[in-house]
């Protein structure tokens, strides 16, 4: 027989397979294929607190044909040299027994069984890929492995939604609880962890689809509509230094016909905003939401009450305001109501309507009148809500007197105030001004410089306002006492002549006892706007979003930055995206029923930009005259006001936070080179200070991010802003603000003079004439139905001192670190109820009788009822 080559060939391939077998037999002998046990939680496609019936049962025809979901677990300790070096794979396993699952009535989650086939030579596993060949999305909470061998447990918190297969160009990756700094990611799982934030990045162009997973930036040029008119135009707020704003969320809308800088906008009803899916409310919190929001419906609502054969009436007395809570407005059925129904699906309206049939629009009664019903009205308390009350972060202390203003004199002329010395001194209990400034007791709430620019073209809308100087005497019982308020107008023959001024001075009995009352309101109707827009709106909301999308960009999952801020982003982007969509934007509930959105918008933008300003020296009440530095007390600061509730509690927090963070970050940065070294951290900081916060790129105050001082001063701030600052700014509005003549947010006319018909409307009737004054009644609907909305806790609150899930992270220091941290909030708890409890702190409590708890934690509750209870801190901007 002859010499074949092919024969040849082959006897070399059988030895060589033969080979193969013996080796890999010997192999076999020194690693073993384990069966590791999984179990799956998830959640299932829903539409609001029901199944979605229809998906369901397609996802059960897919799997009946073999397109179900797989699992690959990813080894963190080899890496495959076909794949880049990456983590080797695993055998993909299909999760099974979604079929047998049973269909709840209500939605929840589902936890199913799956066990996967496990080289121990691949070691351990560091991540996994998950493929959904379903027909829906479905949310995946946890994956847990059972007995892994040398870990025993591994823990996935996953908390994403995972959508079809095809929807995505990418795998769906992700990894363990373990927590790396860039540089020692294990090698294996280096590159599945720069191409997720890849992934998260997205290309910066597009339509962005509710599947996908980008956070980009965009500024705020989506408030306006100009194609429906010029009256609805708006400029872009942001990227310029006329009007510098924080960045928003891209969704990459299309621009509108009339103005290509300008974001085209949804319908009104449809609130199917942009934003990344695993940024929006949960299933439980949007029911929530929708079941409260058709109260801040404005726009919808505005033409079919206008409409109603009786239109909606002037408040005649307190008492009439009274009926709101009491026993509600009476909304007339028929055709007008018929309208309304079109509008809005009736399962939603009924949430207007009382339950037993009668078509009243009833209010729960706010805090400030549950008690008492005058008591709103003493000096004592409007002196006191500037302490504990919605907004007690503007006061500061009076360093000289008059008052002076920082207003450029060649623009506006002189601006010091006319407040005199007689006009004070007589109620100063005995002191002169100058001892008062001297012991450190004068206080002034100054709103005169903030809005003295814009005053003229306020005025010349259906707002009649004043600037206004509130002068305060602190006493011995550490009450403030109010000495004098100045109502200022720009001067009628212009600007550089200065402002005309009136000032009023407490009293009780009288026509001057009326006066009195409404320069409180003018002061008060001030103070709200401000505290809408600047205080509430721009200094958390606005300011926090920056940081989401930055830390979701350029942080890892595995990174412990990411870890640590993460919990304090939740729901924050869906908040700002509906607030955009139907509060802030042209024609917006916040348009029609706070004043300072009445302005035109670029005096409006301008008023803005003078807050954004403030944005540093506003978290610092040293800066405020407010405390001085002190080494012997607790915080090393001195409060000059001794009880001023927000003041005290905040410091007890912010400790307590900043306590929690330095103990985490000198975990996982033992120096400062490794703060220096830390790519992603670096990345982040750079994207944050020049895009994220760009118009505000070249402000001294920015840290380096060199030091771990400087990481945790840092963090400390973003936490404390998310949590406590927003609780302390938000949750407190319907308790004092849902009796609008307590907190009114418009005034209609001016203070009347001697001889007028409205001067002796004051004299006869001065409950009607300060109502004809504020907010009217529809206003008062709108303002009062809004603030109830962002008043309220979710029925699934998480709060400071608490996490979703208790394996958030495998390392036991950080965990036991957040013990001890939620430990000290309880007993910050129980300090603040004593302090409450204790008669010598008298702006605890007030005259009102409703105790300052907006800034206790609520660590230890676990009922998730949620509603109007006036305290807790939830962990981030959710509302």
């Amino acid at each position: 027989m002859g010499y074949c080559p092919c024969s040849e060939m082959l006897q070399k391939t059988v030895e060589m397979l033969c080979g193969k077998v013996r080796n890999k037999s010997i192999e076999n002998k020194n690693s073993e294929t384990k069966k590791i046990k999984g179990t799956v939680n998830l959640m299932k496609k829903n539409v609001l607190d029901l199944n979605d019936w229809g998906a369901s049962l397609l996802d059960r025809m897919y799997e009946l044909v073999g397109k179900g979901v797989s699992i690959q677990l990813i080894s963190a300790v080899h890496g495959d040299p076909a794949n880049g070096l990456r983590g080797k794979l695993g055998k993909a396993v299909s999760l099974g027994k979604w079929i047998s699952t049973p269909l709840a009535v209500s939605a929840g989650d589902a936890t199913l069984n799956i066990l996967f086939e496990w080289d121990e030579s691949m070691g351990v596993p560091g991540a996994f890929v998950i493929k959904n060949h379903h027909h829906s999305q479905f949310y995946l909470k946890t994956v847990t492995l059972e007995d892994v061998p040398g870990h025993s447990q591994i823990h996935f918190i996953c908390n994403s939604w995972v959508y079809p297969a095809h929807r995505y160009n990418y795998n769906r990756v992700f990894f363990a609880n373990k927590t790396y700094i860039p540089c020692n990611t294990p090698e294996p799982l280096r590159k599945y962890r720069e191409e997720e934030l890849n992934n998260l990045r997205g290309n910066g162009s597009g339509m962005l689809k509710e599947w996908d997973r980008v956070y980009d930036y965009a500024y705020y040029n989506d408030l306006g509509r100009p194609d429906k008119g010029p009256e609805y135009a708006r400029p872009v707020i942001g990227g310029s230094k006329e009007f510098p704003y924080p960045r928003r969320g891209r969704t990459g809308r299309p621009p509108t016909k009339k103005d290509p800088n300008t974001e085209s906008r949804l319908p009104l009803l449809n609130l199917d905003i942009y934003v990344p899916r695993d940024e929006r409310f949960s299933h439980v919190k949007f029911s929530d939401f929708l079941a409260y929001a058709l109260k801040s419906l404005g726009q919808i609502l505005i033409p079919a009450i206008t409409s109603f054969n009786q239109p909606l009436n002037e408040f005649d007395s307190f008492q009439d305001v009274l009926k709101l809570y009491e026993g509600g407005v009476k909304l007339p059925d028929g055709q007008s109501l018929t309208k309304l129904r079109e509008c809005v699906p009736w399962e939603m309206l009924k949430e207007l309507l009382r339950n037993d049939g009668e078509q009243l629009f009833k209010l729960p009664m706010p805090d400030v009148i549950k008690e008492d019903k005058s008591a709103w009205r003493t000096d004592e308390e409007f002196g006191r809500e500037m302490l504990a009350g919605i907004n007690p972060v503007v006061i500061r202390r009076l360093q000289e007197f008059p008052p002076a203003s920082k207003l450029d004199p060649e623009v506006y002329g002189n601006q010091i105030s006319t407040i005199k010395r007689q006009h004070i001194e007589k109620n100063m209990n005995g002191l002169t001004v100058d001892e008062a400034l001297r012991n450190k007791k004068l206080f002034i709430l100054d709103h005169h410089d903030a809005l003295t620019p814009y005053l003229r073209r306020i005025n010349t809308t259906t707002t009649k306002t004043y600037a206004t100087r509130t002068l305060l005497l602190l006493q011995n019982d550490g009450t403030l006492k109010p000495l004098a308020i100045e109502l200022s107008l720009p001067h009628p023959e212009g600007d550089k002549n200065g402002a005309t001024s009136q000032v009023f001075t407490p009293a009780e009995h009288g026509v001057d006892g009326s006066l009195w009352q409404l320069a409180k309101a003018y002061a008060a109707v001030n103070d709200s706007g401000y505290h809408q827009l600047i205080s509430h709106w721009l200094n958390t909301h606005a300011v926090i979003e920056p940081f989401v999308i930055a830390t979701n960009r350029q942080l890892s999952v595995l990174h412990p930055i990411h870890k640590l801020l993460h919990p304090h982003f939740r729901d924050t982007m869906n908040i700002n995206a509906l607030a955009r969509h139907i509060l802030i934007n042209a024609g917006g509930v916040l348009e029609i029923t706070v004043f300072l959105l009445n302005l035109p918008w670029k005096c409006l933008l301008l008023f803005i930009r003078a807050g954004f300003s403030q944005i540093k020296r506003f978290l610092l009440i040293c800066s405020k005259g407010m405390a001085v530095p002190d080494s012997s007390k607790p915080h090393g600061l001195k409060l000059l006001i001794e009880d001023y509730p927000y003041a005290v509690d905040g410091l007890e927090i912010w400790s307590a936070i900043k306590t929690w963070v330095r103990e985490y970050c000198s975990f996982y940065y033992p120096t400062d080179v490794m703060i220096q070294d830390d790519s992603e951290l670096q990345s982040w900081w750079t994207e944050l200070r020049n895009v994220g916060h760009g118009d505000k790129k070249d402000e001294s105050w920015w840290p380096e991010m060199q030091t771990r001082d400087e990481l945790i001063q840092t963090c400390t701030i973003i936490i404390w802003v998310a949590s406590a600052l927003h609780a302390a700014v938000n949750f407190g509005q319907y308790p004092y603000a849902g009796y609008l003549p307590n907190r009114p947010t418009i005034s209609r006319r001016f203070m009347p003079e001697p001889g007028t018909p409205e001067y002796a409307e004051l004299e006869s009737n001065p409950e009607g004439a300060l109502l004809k004054t504020i907010t009217s009644q529809l206003q008062t609907l709108l303002g009062v139905s809004l603030i109830e909305v962002l008043s309220r806790h979710s029925s699934e609150e998480v709060y400071l001192g608490q996490r979703d899930t208790a394996e958030w992270t495998s390392d036991a220091e950080p965990r036991e670190a957040f013990e001890r941290f939620g430990r000290n909030l309880v007993e910050i708890e129980n300090r603040i109820m004593d302090r409450n409890n204790d008669k010598r702190w008298k702006n605890r409590v007030g005259p009102v009788k409703v105790p300052y708890t907006l800034l206790y934690p609520n660590t230890t509750d676990n009922s998730k009822v949620g509603g109007l209870t006036g305290k807790g801190i939830p962990n981030s901007v959710s509302m």
